[in-house]
Order: C-alpha cells, then structure tokens, then sequence
C-alpha cells in the first residue's frame, strides 16, 4: 500500500504533509504535489497533516478520484523531491473547497 495525493491539492499546494514526511516521498509541481509510491513507506503521518484531506492510501481511494494513482506514480519519475515545508500557492484559499479542478492541474515539474 501507498499514500496517493489526489484532487483536493490542485491550486493549493499546502506542504503540511511534507514537514513530517520521514523519507521524502513527496515530489513537486507546479500547482501540485505528488507521493512516489516507490518512496512511501506507508507511515501515514501526513494523512492528518494536510488541510484540505488530499491524501489517501491507494485502497481507500474514493472512485471519482481513481486515476490520482496513475497520476502519483507518473509524475513521481519527473518531479523533483521536496522535502521542506513552504508557503502555499496563493490561490489555496480561493481553491480549497472547490471541486473539478482535474483540468487545472499542471503536470510541470515546479521550478
């Protein structure tokens, strides 16, 4: 089993999860953030820690957001590791309960 950042992180970006990570899983794009499932190591520390319930284990994953699993492991080859906790981008207050927000996500590794 491995933790899946799904929907709820587009255009937020809070980085929470990443402060408490223990092994750097967590891997960054521009408008989102990602969980190597190759990394995880299934402590779930970050659960709890994200403010907008974005991560989930792979098999509690609700159905609508399916391909968030795909999606995590994909972008996981190409995005960088962030390891440090940062501000959060300046829409995630204006996103944080907004939902559909798939086609807002940029697959860009951030810079």
């Amino acid at each position: 089993m491995a933790y899946v950042v799904a929907e709820p992180c587009i255009q937020c970006k809070f980085t929470d999860c990443v402060a408490v990570c223990p092994v750097d899983a967590f891997r960054e794009g521009k408008n989102f953030l990602v969980i190597d499932p190759d990394t995880c190591i299934d402590c779930d520390l970050c659960v709890p820690e994200c403010p907008v319930s974005a991560i989930y284990s792979d098999t509690d994953l609700p159905d609508k957001w399916s391909e968030y699993a795909e999606l995590n492991e994909r972008l996981a080859q190409d995005w960088p590791t962030i390891s440090d906790q940062k501000d959060p981008l300046p829409s995630a207050e204006e996103y944080r309960d907004k939902e559909g927000k798939r086609s807002e996500l940029d697959e860009s590794p951030a810079e």
